[in-house]
């Protein structure tokens, strides 16, 4: 898929793509580091049809939001064949107790038997995050494991 890089002297950039409809969805940098999400017309590929200001961290939880599934769906099928293992996303909350503390510190693996196999955070995917990997707000975790170990891990990040 071509993504198109646009200057827009005096504001910033353009980082659009045009999608199956017709329409171009994409976004605009600014100089000033606002970040804008946009949508064409469907009738006309230079004319806005919507336009919504992001912050960064708002930013950064859209990306996860369309990151993680795609990984997510690849690691599915991946493991199709193996009867009994499931990937499941689950999120690091403001009020999770492992906000700010490492992989390690969750003792996940021993806990649970599951497996962090990526962390998606503003929109960048860490695989095979290691135990000194410090986990943050809204970050999004992959996880790799039975359904039990996958309930026990979600309680976990939730209620420590």
């Amino acid at each position: 898929m071509n993504v198109d890089v646009t200057a827009l002297p005096g504001i910033g950039v353009r980082k659009d793509f045009q999608v199956r409809s017709g329409r171009r969805i994409g976004v605009v940098d600014h100089r000033d580091g606002a970040i804008d999400l946009i949508v064409s017309k469907s009738d006309d590929p230079d004319a806005c049809a919507a336009q919504i200001q992001l912050t960064s961290d708002e930013a950064a939880v859209l990306a996860n939001l369309l990151g993680a599934p795609q990984l997510v769906a690849q690691l599915r099928e991946d493991h199709r064949d193996l009867p009994g293992i499931t990937t499941r996303q689950l999120p690091i909350a403001e009020s999770s107790p492992y906000a700010g503390r490492t992989l390690g510190e969750t003792q996940m693996r021993t806990r649970t038997k599951v497996s962090i196999v990526a962390v998606m955070r503003a929109g960048q995917l860490h695989p095979s995050p290691g135990p000194d990997f410090t986990f943050a707000d809204d970050d999004l975790l992959v996880v790799v494991g039975t359904p039990d170990g996958l309930d026990a891990a979600a309680k976990i990040l939730t209620h420590g």
